[in-house]
């Protein structure tokens, strides 16, 4: 057992080195990384496509980076906003890492592009623990999922530098206790920041593009106390880690569908020395 968690405090070390080194690349290039985690079904897609329309109305130069298992669906939607998205199959990996995420943007991320906006995988456990280089990591639970959520993620929500409430328009009728989920959420995050939005309504839409902007600007994001501690680091990142378990990563990549949206790229996501193939 030992030896299996010093293989994944390795792995993670490894991984928070890659994520400085691009966070700094990418700071020198003016372009800054969002990372949105949410489980499966959070609304995370229909927000993020309200964000990007929103960005390009005002002329702020996004892109998007979306990852999924299988399948370019959010990435055709994400497109009808007219901005770059490139879509990256996982074929059964359940995160992205820092040097995944940097071949990805190797020769794709636009010059001058000011906001990158990741959609992690819909998994609130593997990926909450990698550090993708990013600057501003939120989020996202929907009315639907229950108050105890953050407690049941304790590393994901943890390590949030905003929380977004999605789905708002029901809350209501999902019952939906607010100050309890906050509550929650301060218990293992005190201080974050929490907010409701309902991308169907269009109430908080523009919220998450102003914090990024804000960031971006200059201005320092929350630092939640899990991180200024490194509760379970193996290593001094920004970020604490207390995933130490290891994953079974089935890398049988099938080809990409060929009727990608013009903005859209697809790309299938490799393992170490596995190279990643491309579909444009």
């Amino acid at each position: 057992m030992c030896r299996v968690v010093d293989l994944q405090q390795a792995v993670l070390v490894k991984n928070d080195e890659r994520a400085g080194s691009l966070r700094a690349e990418l700071t020198a290039r003016g372009t800054t990384v969002v990372n949105l985690l949410s489980s499966p079904g959070s609304g995370k897609t229909a927000l993020l496509e309200a964000e990007l329309a929103l960005a390009a109305s005002r002329g702020v130069p996004v892109a998007a980076l979306t990852a999924d298992l299988a399948t370019e669906h959010d990435a055709e939607r994400l497109a009808r906003a007219g901005v770059p998205v490139k879509q990256v199959l996982t074929d059964g990996l359940c995160h992205l890492e820092a040097g995944m995420l940097g071949e990805q943007l190797e020769g794709w991320l636009p010059a001058g592009t000011r906001l990158l906006f990741v959609e992690n995988v819909g998994n609130l456990v593997c990926p909450a623990s990698y550090d993708l280089g990013e600057s501003l990591r939120v989020v996202l639970a929907s009315v639907t999922e229950g108050e105890d959520k953050p407690l049941k993620y304790p590393t994901a929500f943890g390590l949030a530098q905003l929380v977004i409430v999605t789905k708002d328009d029901i809350a209501e009728a999902a019952g939906f206790d607010e100050e309890a989920f906050r509550a929650n959420v301060h218990q293992v995050n005190p201080g974050v920041d929490v907010v409701l939005t309902s991308a169907r309504r269009g109430t908080g839409t523009g919220l998450l593009l102003e914090r990024a902007l804000a960031v971006a600007g200059g201005e320092e994001a929350h630092r939640p106390v899990m991180a200024r501690t490194g509760s379970g680091s193996g290593g001094g990142s920004s970020y604490g880690h207390t995933h130490t378990h290891t994953h079974a990563h089935p890398h049988a990549h099938a080809d990409a569908g060929a009727h990608a949206h013009p903005h859209t790229t697809i790309t299938t996501a490799s393992a170490a020395g596995v190279p990643a193939r491309s579909h444009s």
